[in-house]
């Protein structure tokens, strides 16, 4: 009686704080507010800066610290990676919906763009990790033979806390995608975590199909 009555004084309404605060302890009730109320305080600041959270990422699994300076990386990842990462993220959302048809799910391309959004938050966050890692290694973090251990104990303790760190955030949003995925489309998390990854599916068939007929044709 207790638990009812709790659920019934819960309130129905969350302030800015609560939005990206509470996100982190309570995802489903606040990705529930995000859809049920269109949410989309700091969605633009949101949406470049997870932008630029993947230009940098790019930077470094494509080892640009080879060919490119510090500087040209850094810039290129917040211009280019903030103004044009959105696309895609909304790409991504597209299939996500495109594919939730599958499995029979609801929410369209702009709810499920929305929650993403929001549910990068940890990742975004972990992008300011990168700020003291490059203090320290500068261009080495983002060559493919780098050197990041040679800067001494301390030095070296900050760097790889940042990349724990990051990680642990990294999975965190994983995590929070799949909530606000199955918020949005009201399907299970199991079902979720399967549309989360059929997208993928989807790109990486028709290009492995592909290559296989080149490598035949060869």
């Amino acid at each position: 009686m207790e638990e009812t009555t709790n659920e019934i004084l819960e309130p129905t309404n969350f302030s800015d704080q609560d939005i990206f605060t509470k996100i982190w302890t309570s995802p489903r009730k606040i990705f529930k507010y995000i859809n049920e109320t269109n949410y989309e305080k700091y969605f633009y600041l949101l949406l470049f800066l997870a932008g630029v959270s993947r230009g940098f990422d790019r930077a470094s699994t494509k080892n640009m610290g080879d060919n490119l300076p510090l500087l040209t990386i850094v810039g290129f990842s917040i211009v280019l990676g903030g103004l044009l990462g959105w696309i895609s993220f909304y790409l991504y959302a597209a299939l996500v919906s495109w594919t939730g048809n599958w499995l029979k799910a609801e929410g369209d391309t702009k709810s499920i763009f929305r929650i993403l959004t929001y549910g990068m938050l940890p990742s975004i966050i972990g992008t300011f990790l990168l700020i003291p890692q490059i203090a320290v290694y500068g261009n080495e973090l983002f060559k493919s033979e780098g050197d990041i251990t040679s800067a001494g104990l301390i030095p070296n303790l900050v760097v790889y806390s940042c990349m724990f760190l990051e990680f642990a955030l990294a999975i965190w949003t994983i995590i929070l995608c799949v909530i606000g995925i199955s918020e949005v489309q009201k399907l299970s998390i199991g079902k979720s975590i399967i549309n989360a990854l059929l997208p993928v599916i989807v790109i990486l068939v028709p290009i492995a199909l592909i290559m296989l007929l080149i490598t035949g044709i060869r």
